[in-house]
């Protein structure tokens, strides 16, 4: 059984608000984009009301495009259908203090219609969906996500006046597992550790990246919904954070020419003892096969959850530690797919996402892309045993474009996902593509504006 124990109970809530410790609640969902959205509430009203009958948001907040535009081409939203509201119910096992906001507690919520059906496309409700086609044979996900970021000594202010040109990073140089290069960021970076420990993560460590100002903080793995929330709720603070300190961070998948920002997801299975299932007496149990089989055979066609964004494309260069391979190797980090640990950590790794990666989105492809496997009893190819980049392994996909006519087309997603749930993020995808394709970009300028 997944442990669901909230960081902060209800009742202990109800006694930080009696004491005056407590005086605003946040609710928030995870959109379209890993972000969350939602409202502030006067806690003693969160108490008396929320909690228990929920509240309402526009629907509109799952049709949108990053800059909060209305687009069509979403059946569940649009002006034809007035833009309506709904409803969203608190889920207390999310319930946490925020340290980084004086006298505050969030929670997060699950998406609902009136009559009380889930929405089936929101990102908590999708990888619930596939949790509960798990927990059916037998089985709980336990996930880690490893997010990078990129540190500036800009405001985000001054960022957006500035074009996001020519911005200072935190460090000037490579400082890639440098006690020195984080020691010059320890001040943020130690905050970040302890607030989010104060919000009930449990940190790991910090260390520095190859991208000047580049640094990853770790977190312990858990039960999948609970990391995929945590992730969520950690973007968001690192950002509010970051924001506090007069400085801002990226977790964009590829800022400049160099290293890109990556989110290798590890997922390992525990059986109803708790057991990892993944681990076989002579290495993999054939379970780990099966599932790891089904991450090849569907990679591809749900390369769209993994990479939902123009941007996440550019990361694929061969040669610099994000994968163009299909491919699986042990320990193998020119694979996309890495098989690490031992025993009861023996888990494998998927190097695909970027920072910009929606987590409930991308854990929702790895469990449903592992069902394929076990469910089809797919056999697992040999692993490579040396540089995939040049091995003549199929090819991830290049551009958004490619990854969202595999998803649209792909009988492994409607079959895993429903229709409903493919359409509404191909549609995600065409409106990314339409507003790219009709944009003028910096570098055309560059090219074009006197020689050409």
């Amino acid at each position: 059984m997944a442990d669901r124990t909230p960081p902060l109970s209800v009742e202990e809530l109800h006694a930080l608000v009696a004491g005056g410790e407590i005086d605003t609640v946040v609710l928030a969902f995870p959109d379209m984009q890993g972000r969350l959205q939602g409202k502030r509430f006067a806690a003693r009203f969160f108490l008396d009301e929320v909690l228990h009958h929920g509240t309402e948001g526009c629907d509109y907040l799952l049709a949108v495009d990053p800059e909060m535009n209305t687009v069509d081409g979403y059946a569940m939203s649009s002006w034809e259908r007035g833009y309506g509201d709904f409803a969203m119910r608190p889920d207390p096992a999310t319930l946490r203090r925020v340290p980084w906001h004086p006298g505050t507690a969030l929670l997060l919520a699950d998406l609902a219609w009136n009559d009380g059906t889930p929405v089936a496309v929101a990102p908590r409700q999708i990888l619930r969906r596939q949790l509960e086609r798990l927990a059916a044979l037998g089985y709980t996900a336990q996930v880690g996500t490893e997010l990078e970021f990129i540190v500036f000594k800009d405001s985000y202010e001054a960022a957006w006046d500035a074009g996001y040109r020519g911005l200072t990073p935190a460090n000037q140089y490579n400082v890639d597992y440098s006690i020195l290069g984080t020691g010059r960021v320890e001040p943020l970076l130690r905050r970040l550790r302890n607030d989010m420990a104060g919000a009930g993560l449990t940190v790991e460590s910090a260390k520095g990246e190859c991208n000047p100002g580049q640094h990853e903080i770790a977190f312990r793995y858990a039960e999948a919904l609970r990391t995929c929330d945590q992730h969520a709720l950690y973007k968001t603070g690192a950002k509010e954070i970051a924001a506090q300190e007069g400085v801002s961070i990226t977790f964009m998948a590829k800022y400049n020419e160099r290293e890109g920002n990556s989110c290798h997801i590890h997922l390992s299975l525990a059986d109803a003892d708790g057991r990892n299932a993944m681990a076989g007496p002579d290495g993999m149990s054939e379970v780990m096969r099966h599932f790891l089989a089904g991450q090849l055979a569907a990679l591809r066609d749900f390369c769209l959850l993994y990479a939902p964004n123009i941007n996440s494309y550019k990361r694929f260069q061969p040669g610099s530690f994000a994968p163009t391979a299909v491919a699986w190797g042990h320990d193998n980090r020119t694979c996309a797919l890495r098989v690490v640990g031992h025993g009861r950590s023996l888990r494998f790794e998927n190097r695909l996402p970027g920072g910009d990666v929606n987590p409930h989105l991308a854990v929702a492809a790895l469990v449903a892309a592992g069902l394929y496997g076990v469910e089809h009893r797919l056999e697992l190819p040999d692993p490579c045993p040396g540089n995939a980049y040049t091995a003549g392994f199929e090819h991830v996909p290049t551009t958004l474009r490619e990854a969202a006519e595999l998803w649209e087309n792909s009988p492994i997603a409607k079959a895993a996902f429903g229709d409903d749930v493919v359409a509404h993020y191909r549609n995600m995808a065409r409106v990314e593509l339409d507003a790219f394709d009709a944009a003028v970009t910096d570098w055309e300028l560059r090219r074009s504006f006197e020689r050409l």
